[in-house]
């Protein structure tokens, strides 16, 4: 059989290439068929981009355009089902005529293929028509199912096509850029487009309250800030038409900010608050479109550092602890406490506020709180210092080992009374045992049983620690408070009512004081109020009656005891004057939120009361003896002054002499430059210092010395040889004189008990180096060595004033009344006040002052009145302004020329400076 016969059986390969074809032919039949349905959607799609162009979708409300959408979606859909009710599927007649004419095929050839003989009953005709097949297989060649033709004209609506599309392309190159938006606002509702006015977009950034300032107002132009956490951030838009979005990209792991969903303000108005917790960028979304973006940097709000200082608790024989801190957070510390905790059970003990000068970014200072009252007084205990920034975020410091400050008793009935308090209160026995032990004490002969009061108060306390109808807390409570206040009765001999009612009277004052300062500390801004500044100055006119009566009470006493009170009246008068100006300081302290300057003025009251309450006429007696040799100390500092003063007359007299010579050589210089100026002479050939004269400006060689002026009649003008000698003579008998006094002066000063002087000893010396000058007759000489007394003699004074001070701190007597300044809670009278001598080395120093503030830098005298006026400056009137232009001239070029000494050009550059 041949080739062409083999490929019509079954296994040839005419049947795989006609299937083949056949399958081709069938899904291009499909595509010609099916592609008219996308028409419907194809003509919308370009009708609604068409009129996007022209924005009028957008241009719709959004509910408006939505329907607007939907029923062209809807029309669309209904089109495309109407033509797909009219497909029919190839049949296989059609798809044989397309693999034919696909082909090139004649005569319908694949029909011939499927066809049988209409009379097949002989051999002979079937063999014919088997040769017939083989021939027409033979010449069917390559078989194709060939490409889709779609025919728009068996389409029904294919003339508004093309009409679209060219319509589309004509409103593409007619909006150029600004296309992609509009279409996709025309497409997509509640977008706007490129061409839509923006809204007004208002964001600012708030600061939050521990770090006040400006706002930051954020927009196109200022897009970064950079703020503390905890800022709010405020967003306000206005003419936009559906909510917006803010969009969070955040930098590291914490969230950006809190909630900030919008809310409406109203038609087109949106508004969003939210607080700002870390850096991260905003995006602010709108209608599709981007509106604003921000890169915010939020810094963080650290926790405060907080650590002990140097030193903290006390040692033996101090009643006040110690707490010394430093701390520092960036926005401030609003509050600083320390927590005493109990060693062993760990429980808390007390806490001890620690007052600040307003809210301090670094504070760094020393606490001393009075907490001889607390039951663990004189012992060990844990402390901790405990921060709260004013951004509200809260440290505490390494915990601490530290001793609490306690009283010194001497009574033993006091001490074994405060020894069964403690053990009460640390429970290291219970309130059974605490009551025994009280009435055991109270049988023993002590001073307990010859005091009715003292043994009153003792059975009372062990009558509450028996009875069972009392809390052991309130038992407990109850007896801690008293038997302390009967510990200190029995320390201080209080035997009369007046002297124990004043104590308490002060002492009721100091915490009435104190809380009143803690109320308005707590208050804040508005414990600065009109009043409660009324009510600390009630309290504090009562501090200073109580402070009274006690002095009062303290004369009555010493009546009673027949010993007399000193009468100190510059003492009384002092103390009143620096009573009156501490509690006034304390006041301004209090209304300037100066907390812990108002809290030491206190303390230093409290440290003078507790001198006060010590005090007895014998202590009054010897304050009198230390202040009668203080007096004498400052007779003596008054006569060194004296002496000074006359020592100052002698550099005048030598310093008036040689001026009289330098007077004498400007004269004949002056004559020498009238001469010069006369024959028109060069003002190059002038010295500098000739030049300066001319001007009426003293050379600075020829400037006044600053010593004291002088308190006598300066000499005349003009004083021969002969009288300037005597004069020198005289001179240097006022010298010998001063200096027998200055060793007379020196040896009374020892006698009163100051040290040796050094300075002193130094001016003796030079006294002698002004005498030998003055007996050769070299003024200079002279001037220069009393130049060196008057300094010797200046630091002589200082050197008596510390030997006074020295020798007050060594005395040991505690000042009662208040001396400006506060002691450190040492010993067990503490160290309220300062002593006298500091006050009266300040008055003795006000009149030195006085006179060095009547001076102006140049040591001409100032003030406000004619007593002010300079009448020491002599401007000279007789040089033509030609002839001082000239000088200047002839100054700036000597100015210019760097040559010179550097001392002429300094004072030429300051001279020609204001000019």
């Amino acid at each position: 059989m041949t080739a062409g016969q083999d490929s019509t059986q079954p296994g040839g390969t005419l049947p795989r290439r006609l299937a083949h074809a056949r399958q081709q032919a069938r899904r291009a039949l499909w595509v010609e068929r099916l592609w008219p349905l996308m028409l419907p959607a194809a003509n919308a799609v370009m009708g609604i981009a068409a009129l996007g162009l022209t924005r009028l979708p957008q241009s719709m409300p959004d509910g408006l355009h939505g329907l607007f959408l939907t029923a062209m979606l809807g029309g669309t859909a209904y089109a495309t089902w109407r033509q797909w009710q009219r497909i029919r599927p190839p049949t296989a007649h059609e798809t044989d005529r397309r693999v034919e004419r696909a082909s090139g095929l004649s005569g319908q050839q694949l029909s011939t293929l499927q066809d049988h003989p209409a009379n097949a009953t002989t051999p002979q005709i079937a063999y014919l028509w088997q040769v017939h097949l083989q021939r027409t297989a033979a010449s069917l060649g390559r078989l194709r199912g060939g490409w889709p033709h779609p025919n728009l004209h068996t389409t029904g609506g294919w003339q508004a096509t093309p009409l679209l599309a060219a319509v589309l392309a004509g409103g593409l190159l007619w909006t150029g850029g600004h296309a992609p938006s509009r279409i996709m606002a025309a497409f997509v509702p509640g977008v706007d487009d490129a061409d839509t006015p923006a809204p007004q977009v208002n964001a600012w950034i708030t600061m939050p309250a521990y770090a006040p300032g400006a706002p930051v107002f954020l927009d196109a132009a200022h897009t970064d800030a950079t703020v503390p956490a905890g800022a709010q951030l405020t967003v306000t838009l206005n003419g936009l038409n559906g909510r917006p979005v803010l969009r969070v990209r955040r930098d590291g792991r914490q969230p950006v900010m809190g909630a900030h969903a919008f809310h409406a303000l109203g038609q087109a108005s949106w508004n969003t608050e939210s607080p700002l917790l870390a850096s991260g960028t905003l995006t602010l979304r709108g209608r599709g479109r981007t509106l604003a973006q921000w890169n915010l940097k939020v810094t963080p709000n650290p926790a405060p550092e907080i650590a002990w200082g140097k030193d903290p608790g006390s040692h033996e024989g101090e009643w006040r602890t110690r707490l010394p801190y430093h701390v520092s957070q960036p926005y401030g510390i609003a509050s600083l406490h320390a927590e005493l905790i109990a060693p062993d059970s760990g429980q808390l003990i007390t806490s001890v506020p620690i007052p600040l000068n307003g809210h301090p970014r670094v504070a760094d200072d020393v606490a001393t709180p009075d907490l001889s009252e607390n039951p663990w007084a004189g012992e060990e205990v844990t402390a901790r210092l405990v921060a709260t920034s004013s951004s509200n975020v809260t440290a505490t410091s390494t915990p601490i080992r530290m001793r609490i400050g306690a009283r010194s008793f001497t009574n033993p009935v006091a001490k074994a009374i405060l020894d069964i308090r403690k053990r009460m209160a640390l429970h290291r026995e219970n309130r059974a045992q605490g009551s025994r032990e009280l009435l055991a004490l109270g049988q023993t002969d002590t001073v307990l049983t010859h005091q009715a009061g003292f043994m009153l108060a003792l059975t009372s306390t062990a009558a509450v620690l028996d009875s069972e109808d009392v809390s052991d807390e309130y038992a407990l409570a109850q007896a801690t408070g008293r038997l302390w206040f009967l510990a200190l009765d029995i320390e201080h001999k209080r035997h009369d009512i007046n002297n124990e009612q004043a104590d308490f009277g002060v002492q009721a004052a100091q915490e009435a004081v104190r809380e009143q300062l803690e109320h308005m500390r707590q208050m804040g801004a508005a414990g600065q109020g009109a009043d409660q500044q009324a009510e600390l100055q009630h309290r504090m006119q009562a501090l200073k009656d109580a402070l009274s009566r006690k002095m009062q009470a303290l004369a009555q006493q010493a009546m009673r005891e027949h010993s007399a009170m000193p009468a100190i009246p510059e003492m009384t008068m002092r103390g009143e004057q620096n009573l009156g100006r501490m509690m006034q300081q304390l006041q301004d302290d209090a209304a300037n939120g100066r907390d812990a300057d108002a809290m030491q003025k206190l303390q230093q009251m409290e440290d003078m009361a507790e001198g006060m309450r010590n005090a007895t006429p014998q202590d009054m007696a010897q304050l009198a003896q230390q202040m009668q040799a203080r007096q004498q100390a400052r007779e003596l500092r008054r006569d060194l002054r004296d002496l000074t003063t006359r020592q100052s007359q002698l550099l005048d007299h030598a310093q008036s002499r040689i001026d009289q010579e330098q007077r004498e050589q400007e004269r004949n210089a002056a004559r020498r430059q009238t001469d010069m100026d006369e024959d028109g002479s060069d003002l190059s050939t002038l010295s500098t210092a000739d030049l300066l004269r001319q001007l009426g400006i003293t050379p600075p060689d020829a400037a006044p010395s600053p010593a004291p002026a002088p308190t006598t009649t300066p000499p005349p003008e003009s004083m021969s040889p002969e009288a300037r000698t005597i004069q020198q003579h005289a001179d240097r008998a006022v010298q010998h004189a001063l200096a027998r006094a200055l060793h007379e002066l020196r040896n009374e000063f020892k006698q009163a008990g100051g040290k040796d002087t050094p300075a002193l000893d130094r001016a003796q010396t030079d006294m002698k180096a002004v005498r030998a000058a003055l007996g050769a007759g070299k003024d200079t000489d002279a001037a220069g060595a009393e130049k060196k007394v008057l300094a010797d003699l200046q630091q002589g004074d200082q050197q008596m004033r510390q030997s006074m001070r020295n020798q007050s701190a060594r005395g040991g007597m505690t000042v009662f009344l208040p001396m400006a300044s506060g002691g450190n809670g040492k010993g067990d009278k503490g160290s309220g006040g300062i002593h006298p001598s500091d006050q009266d080395d300040e008055d003795d120093d006000d009149q030195q002052a006085t006179d060095k503030n009547d001076r102006d830098p140049l040591g001409r005298k100032t003030g406000d009145s004619h007593m002010g006026m300079d009448n020491e400056t002599h401007v000279p009137d007789n040089a033509s302004r030609e002839r001082a232009r000239e000088i200047e001239q002839e100054l700036r070029r000597r100015d210019s020329d760097r040559t010179r000494p550097p001392e002429e050009l300094e004072y030429l550059d300051r001279l020609l400076r204001a000019f």
